[in-house]
């Protein structure tokens, strides 16, 4: 028996990164998966975002564990289009959902274009809050609400200093909102059973961290930084002696939330962050 035998989840942003990290994590424990993505850029997000072929490669290898996989290409944004995929994809796999992750994120970061504030909080804030949405009509009494947050939203002066642009405030805006959002929808779902947690990553192994516009931010001393470059400074942001986690160390602690090991664990704030918070926390901490 899987840790997770028998449930069916929702994953937003499935196709790569810690989304498709998830799904294969879930599936190895028995889970079917519902997922969606947006399959097109962003155009004030400097770093490409996953296209069809990440989404086949995720199926595939959910589908070689033998579990089922039914996804639809929709924007998270899009609270009317979100709802109708999740509708379609949980109809297909007989109308029930267990557990939904709301991760899809972005990270806009280096431009004055104040679209990318309205970007990063219209993904990353309102795309949670859509998903839980779109889900809670399918997911049953006990289920389990994640979604991902960020250390850098639990923290000042990380993303949201003027180095990083609109984009950067529009991340630690909307990623604290995550955080307060679900210690108030925990409340709100209690009574059905239903936990609500969200988890705050470090830097993360993906094409977010790898990208040219986050190598500036750990290396502003550089015209043009490579990945070579931003390695050495990566770990200044952890207590911890590394300079990133796995999309698969992010996928642990999803697992352990979506299982009935932490079936009265809800409300809480789960960094996954190689002491990040600890090493940078200010004086008073929110959460």
């Amino acid at each position: 028996m899987g840790r997770v035998d028998g449930k069916v989840v929702l994953i937003t942003g499935i196709a790569r990164g810690q989304g498709r990290a998830h799904a294969v994590r879930l599936a190895e424990e028995g889970a079917d998966i519902v997922g969606v993505d947006l399959l097109e850029d962003v155009a004030t997000n400097s770093y490409p975002m996953a296209t069809q072929a990440d989404l086949d490669e995720t199926v595939r290898l959910v589908e070689k564990l033998d579990r089922r996989i039914v996804v639809r290409k929709a924007d998270v944004r899009d609270r009317v289009g979100l709802r109708e995929a999740v509708d379609a994809c949980v109809a297909e796999l007989g109308g029930r959902l267990d557990g939904v992750v709301a991760q899809a994120g972005i990270c806009p970061l280096g431009t004055d274009d104040a679209q990318a504030f309205l970007d990063a909080v219209s993904v990353d804030f309102n795309g949670v809050v859509n998903a839980v949405d779109a889900a809670l009509p399918h997911l049953v009494d006990g289920g389990s609400v994640v979604a991902t947050g960020s250390v850098a939203g639990l923290l000042t002066g990380s993303t949201d200093n003027p180095a990083t642009g609109f984009g950067g405030l529009g991340y630690s805006f909307a990623k604290r909102s995550v955080a307060a959002f679900i210690n108030d929808l925990a409340l709100v779902l209690a009574p059905r059973s239903i936990r609500a947690n969200a988890v705050h990553p470090t830097n993360t192994n993906t094409a977010m961290l790898n990208s040219d516009v986050m190598y500036k931010q750990f290396r502003p001393d550089l015209e043009h930084p490579t990945r070579e470059d931003a390695l050495l400074t990566f770990p200044r942001m952890n207590a911890l002696p590394v300079g990133f986690v796995e999309p698969e160390d992010i996928a642990a602690m999803v697992l352990f939330l979506l299982s009935d090991e932490s079936r009265y664990v809800t409300g809480m704030q789960m960094r996954v962050d190689a002491g990040a918070y600890v090493k940078n926390r200010p004086q008073q901490p929110t959460f």
